[in-house]
C-alpha cells in the first residue's frame, strides 16, 4: 500500500493530545477572530453533559483539527510548536472551559486543578510542570512570559487571552469587552464547583482526527478540502440524521418508511417551513428562518433524546401534522368545499399562520373538533392578516403568541387575535387612501364571485393607474387639463378600493385605457353585481371614488370582523407591539443594537428603554424588588445571571450587599434571561417592546 508522504491523521483522544507536555498551539495571524457566542457554548457544554453520563465506552467526536509544524525560525525561537489552521474556534472554546473549571476548584480540590492546569500551561523550561502544589504560584508569573499557555492565539489577542485563562485581569481592564471574557464568564456561571468532575469526565471522553501537514503540504488547498467542499446539510436534513442516529439499520428502516417518507410525501419542497411551523406550534416561541441551524436546534431542545421506544409515537405526530400541513398547502385535497374555500383564502397570505391552523385542522380532519370552529378560526386569521396589511402594520412574528393563546383556551385566543387586529375606525381610514392589497382576492369576496365564474375575472381600475391624456371622467375634459392637484389625487386614489372592481376577460381587454363614459356600457353587460352596479354612475372621479370606498368599505368590515371577545369591545389596536417572548433573539451585538426599540411596556408602565442590555438590568433590578424568589429561583436553575459574589472579572451591577447581577452576557443570552425571568414570574404576557426603524432593519 502506498502511504500519503505530506499528510498525517490520527485519531486521539483531544484532552490527552492537550495534554502532553510537547503540545503547543500556535493561531498564525491570517486567521479569522475568535468569534464562538455563548449559544456555541451553550451546546458544546451540553453535548458533554451528555457524553460524561452515558455509558464509558461512549465518547464524542468534535471533528478534525488540522496543524501544520513550525518552521525553522519559530522552533528555534518557540520550540516544537504546531500551527493551527482548521480548529481554532473549538480550541480555543475548550480552552476557556477548562481555564473555568481550573479556577473554579483552585484551592478546593489540588489534585483536579493539576489535571486541568496540564491542559492549560505549558511545562517550564527547567523541564517541571506549572501545575501541582505550586499551580498558583506559577499562574501568578504566567503573564511575564509570552506563551504560557499551551494555546497562543495571534498577537493582537494573545495577551488578552492569557489574562483570561491565568486569571490576570488588571485593575483597569475590569469591564473590558471580548469573546474571550464573555465565554469564560459563560462557563463560571454554569458549572458549580460540585460538577467539575462530571464535566471534566466529558471532556475526556471528547475525540478529534488531528491531521498534521508536512512541510511540503498544500495547507491552504486542504483547508478549502475540509471546509467548502460541498453544500452544507439543511435544517431538515440534519433532524433526518439526528433521528435515524444510534438506531440499527433494521430500526432505521422501519421509521424511514413509516415515518420519514410519509412526512417528505406530505411536505414536499416545503419541508423546511413544515418543521419550521412545527415548532413554532409546538414550543409557542418563534422559530428564525435564517438560513443557519436554528430549526435543528429548536428541534433538539424540543427532543433532547430520542430512544426507539417513544420515537414511534413522536414520529407519528409528526407525519400526522405532515398530513394537515399538505392539505393547507394543497387545499383541493379537502373534501368539503367551504373548508377548502376557506383554506384557498387563507393561502392568499402566505404559510406564517400554518402553526396556528394546522392543529386545528388535524383536530377537525380527527372528527375531534367541529368544522364551524375550523371555519371560524381560519375567517378569524384572515381578517387579522388583511386588516393589519391594510393600515400598514407588518403581519410577521404574530403565530407563536396565538398559539400559546390557544394553548391556554378558545376564549384566549378570541382575546389574543383581537388585540391584535386593527379597529374598525382605523381600517376605513386606511381604505379610503392606502392601496388596496390583495385586491382581486378582496374584491372577489366582497363581491361574492363564485369559485369558478362562467369566464375568469380581471381586475379591472376604472381610474387607470396612469391615465392618458385623452382619459375623461365625463366625456367633456380631458385628463390633460385637469389641475395638477386633480391629476395627483386621482392617481393617488387609482388603487383604492373605491376605484377597483372585477371585469370578464373579455371585457376588461375591450376596457382598457378606455374613458369613463365608453367603460359604462361595458360594465353594464357585465354578470359580476359589483361592478354592473357601476354603469348607474354618470361621472367618475374623486368624489365617486370616496363614495364608493365608504359603501364597499361596509361591506368589507362584514367580511373581515374583528373578533369580540366575551369581555366586550374593550380592545384597542395594541400599535404593533411584540410580546417580549417574541422578540427577536440576536447573536453578538449587530449593528444598531443601542437603538433596536423604541420603548418597552412594562405591565401598562411606559419605558423609554432602547436596547436589550437596559431591558436586561432594569427588569432584573425590578423584579429583585417585586418578584425576589422568582428571580432566585430562576438563577439557581439557569446557572444565573445573579450571584452572591462577583467571583470572576467582568462586568457587574449590584443588586444588594449580597448579591451581584452580571452584565457580561452577549444580547441573545440577556434576551433569553429577560423573557425566562419574566415567565417565572408571570408577567411575560404583560411585558411587550415597539421595534423601531433601526430594529426593524437590523
Amino acid at each position: 500500500m502506498v502511504t500519503a508522504t505530506n499528510v498525517e491523521a490520527t485519531a486521539v483522544n483531544t484532552i490527552a493530545w492537550l495534554s502532553r507536555p510537547e503540545t503547543t498551539i500556535v493561531v498564525p495571524v491570517y486567521q479569522r477572530q475568535y468569534r464562538w457566542d455563548i449559544g456555541g457554548c451553550e451546546q458544546l457544554l451540553g453535548d458533554i453533559r451528555a457524553v460524561a453520563d452515558s455509558r464509558d465506552a461512549h465518547t464524542h467526536f468534535i471533528g478534525s483539527i488540522l496543524s501544520t509544524g513550525a518552521s525553522a525560525d519559530e522552533r528555534s525561537a518557540h520550540g516544537s510548536e504546531l500551527v493551527l489552521i482548521d480548529g481554532q474556534q473549538r480550541i480555543t472554546t475548550l480552552m476557556l472551559l477548562i481555564a473555568a473549571l481550573h479556577h473554579t476548584v483552585a484551592g478546593h480540590d489540588d489534585a483536579l486543578a493539576e489535571e486541568l492546569a496540564r491542559v492549560l500551561v505549558r511545562a517550564s523550561p527547567a523541564g517541571g510542570s506549572d501545575a501541582g502544589a505550586d499551580a498558583a504560584a506559577a499562574t501568578a508569573t504566567a503573564t511575564a512570559r509570552i506563551g504560557r499557555t499551551k494555546l497562543r492565539p495571534h498577537r493582537a489577542w494573545a495577551d488578552v487571552f492569557e489574562s483570561v485563562v491565568l486569571d490576570r485581569l488588571g485593575a483597569d481592564e475590569r469591564v473590558r469587552d471580548s469573546r474571550f471574557d464573555d465565554n469564560y464568564a459563560f462557563f463560571r456561571s454554569q458549572v458549580r464547583a460540585s460538577e467539575v468532575p462530571r464535566i471534566w469526565r466529558g471532556l475526556q471522553k471528547l475525540e478529534h482526527v488531528a491531521i498534521t501537514l508536512g512541510a511540503d503540504a498544500n495547507a491552504q488547498q486542504i483547508f478549502e478540502s475540509l471546509n467548502s467542499t460541498g453544500a452544507p446539510l439543511l435544517d431538515h436534513e440534519l433532524i433526518h440524521n439526528y433521528v435515524l442516529m444510534g438506531l440499527s439499520h433494521a430500526e432505521q428502516t422501519e421509521i424511514e418508511e413509516s415515518f420519514w417518507l410519509p412526512i417528505e410525501q406530505n411536505t414536499g419542497d416545503s419541508i423546511a417551513a413544515f418543521w419550521r411551523h412545527y415548532l413554532v406550534m409546538k414550543t409557542g416561541r418563534e422559530v428564525a428562518a435564517g438560513g443557519g441551524r436554528e430549526v435543528y436546534d429548536a428541534f433538539r431542545q424540543v427532543f433532547p433524546r430520542l430512544e426507539l421506544g417513544s420515537l414511534r409515537e413522536q414520529a407519528a405526530e409528526w407525519r400526522d401534522h405532515s398530513a394537515a400541513y399538505r392539505v393547507l398547502l394543497e387545499p383541493e385535497l379537502e373534501p368539503d368545499p367551504e373548508v377548502a374555500h376557506e383554506l384557498r383564502g387563507l393561502a392568499v397570505f402566505g404559510k406564517g399562520t400554518y402553526p396556528l391552523v394546522m392543529p386545528a385542522y388535524l383536530e377537525y380532519s380527527r372528527a375531534s373538533a367541529e368544522r364551524a370552529s375550523l371555519v371560524l378560526l381560519v375567517r378569524q386569521v384572515q381578517s387579522l392578516l388583511l386588516r393589519r396589511t391594510v393600515v400598514g402594520i407588518g403581519t410577521a412574528r404574530l403565530v407563536a403568541r396565538l398559539c400559546r393563546a390557544r394553548a391556554e383556551g378558545g376564549d384566549a385566543l378570541v382575546r389574543a387575535i383581537a388585540r391584535i387586529t386593527p379597529s374598525d375606525e382605523r381600517v376605513k381610514v386606511a381604505l379610503k387612501f392606502s392601496e388596496l392589497p390583495h385586491a382581486a382576492y378582496v374584491l372577489g369576496r366582497i363581491a361574492g364571485a363564485g369559485a369558478d365564474p362562467a369566464e375568469p375575472l380581471d381586475l379591472e381600475w376604472i381610474v387607470p393607474a396612469a391615465p392618458s391624456d385623452d382619459w375623461s371622467g365625463d366625456g367633456e375634459r380631458r385628463f390633460a387639463d385637469y389641475s395638477d392637484d386633480e391629476q395627483n389625487s386621482h392617481r393617488a386614489l387609482s388603487g383604492t378600493l373605491g376605484n377597483l372592481t372585477l371585469l370578464e376577460r373579455g371585457l376588461a381587454e375591450r376596457a382598457f385605457d378606455l374613458s369613463y363614459p365608453e367603460k359604462r356600457a361595458l360594465y353594464a353587460s357585465s354578470t359580476v353585481p359589483l361592478t354592473a352596479q357601476l354603469a348607474g354612475t354618470p361621472a367618475w372621479g374623486t368624489a365617486a371614488i370616496a363614495e364608493r370606498t365608504v359603501q364597499l368599505s361596509e361591506r368589507f368590515l362584514e367580511v373581515w370582523p374583528r373578533p369580540l371577545p366575551a369581555a366586550g369591545r374593550g380592545y384597542i389596536d395594541d400599535d404593533d407591539l411584540t410580546p417580549v417572548l417574541d422578540a427577536i433573539r440576536r447573536r453578538g451585538w449587530p449593528r444598531g443594537w443601542e437603538r433596536e426599540w423604541d420603548y418597552v411596556e412594562y405591565r401598562g408602565e411606559h419605558w423609554e428603554v432602547y436596547d436589550v442590555k437596559y431591558l436586561f438590568n432594569r427588569v432584573f433590578k425590578r423584579l429583585w424588588a417585586d418578584s425576589r424568589e422568582s428571580v432566585v429561583s430562576f438563577s439557581a436553575r439557569r446557572g444565573g445571571p445573579v450571584y452572591e459574589a462577583e467571583a470572576w472579572n467582568g462586568q457587574w451591577d449590584r443588586l444588594d450587599d449580597e448579591h451581584h447581577l452580571y452584565m457580561g452576557w452577549d444580547s441573545q443570552y440577556m434576551l433569553t434571561a429577560v423573557q425566562g425571568v419574566l415567565e417565572e414570574a408571570g408577567l411575560a404576557s404583560e411585558v411587550f417592546v415597539k421595534y423601531s426603524y433601526f430594529g426593524a432593519v437590523m
